[in-house]
C-alpha cells in the first residue's frame, strides 16, 4: 500500500484544502473523525485564504501536496 494511502492526516488535510479552494462549506468536516477533522479544517481554512487571494487550484495543489506535520 502506497504511504499517501496510510498518512490519513496528509489525506484529510489535502481534501481539506481543496474543499476550501472549491468554496464549500466547512460543515463537511463532519465526515471526518476526531482526529483528522482537525487537519481538515486547517487545510479548509488556508484552502479558503489562498482562494480570497486569487490563488487558483492548480497554484494550491503544490502547497497542499507539501503538507507536513
Amino acid at each position: 500500500m502506497k504511504k499517501q494511502k496510510r498518512d490519513l492526516h496528509q489525506r484529510a488535510y489535502v481534501k481539506g484544502y481543496r474543499a476550501g479552494m472549491a468554496g464549500r462549506s466547512k460543515a463537511l468536516s463532519e465526515r471526518c473523525n476526531t482526529q483528522a477533522r482537525q487537519d481538515w479544517l486547517t487545510g479548509w481554512r488556508e484552502g479558503r485564504e489562498d482562494m480570497w487571494n486569487g490563488f487558483t487550484p492548480v497554484d494550491g495543489t503544490y502547497k497542499a501536496a507539501t503538507f507536513s506535520q
